[in-house]
């Protein structure tokens, strides 16, 4: 369960080749200390044209190697959320830290980064999700996403829902507490 909202359209049931993301996938006009100096509106307009197409470069790219959902730890920018749109992507922005190291663990993929202009070949290992659906508890914004596991342990989903946070907390650390003694239980078994 992820907090945010899915940016672009909601994926196609099934399973789902997803991608994830550390940094913008829209092309910067300079990058780090450089200085990018525009001599008239035609080169800024010009430059703006590259970047527009770079993008959709990156999003036909993505397409080709069947991606369906991109799992960002950024914002992406609109440009971004247009092309996905066109290209039939869905988009998760602003995931925590905590929800990327989950994700890497459970599925044991690293975070995608296209380097500069060179983004072609295959994407070698994306994570593959079961579902993605939207989930609205109260007035909080999740989405749900099943991942296939990569190793020995299998990802399963709890939602506790109560009238206020404080009572979902203190049923949330119950539980923790219960599977904690169960965990302990099940290695002295194993000893």
């Amino acid at each position: 369960l992820l907090r945010g909202d899915l940016a672009a359209r909601r994926p196609a049931p099934g399973p789902l080749r997803a991608l994830l993301l550390t940094q913008p996938l829209r092309a910067a006009m300079a990058g780090p200390g450089v200085e990018f100096v525009v001599g008239s509106e035609g080169q800024y307009g010009a430059s703006l044209r590259w970047v527009a197409r770079r993008t959709e470069d990156v999003m036909k790219h993505l397409q080709s190697n069947n991606i369906k959902l991109l799992l960002s730890s950024v914002k992406q920018e609109e440009e971004v959320i247009y092309c996905a749109e066109l290209f039939g992507l869905a988009v998760v922005e602003c995931l925590s830290e905590e929800e990327v190291s989950l994700i890497c663990e459970i599925t044991g993929v690293s975070p995608y980064a296209p380097l500069g202009d060179r983004f072609g070949g295959e994407i070698a290992a994306p994570a593959v999700a079961t579902f993605c659906q939207p989930l609205l508890l109260g007035a909080r914004r999740y989405v749900h996403v099943g991942f296939a596991s990569a190793g020995a342990f299998q990802p399963h989903c709890l939602v506790l829902c109560g009238p206020v946070d404080a009572v979902n907390e203190q049923h949330a650390a119950a539980l923790q507490g219960a599977l904690t003694m169960l965990q302990q239980l099940f290695k002295s078994i194993d000893l």
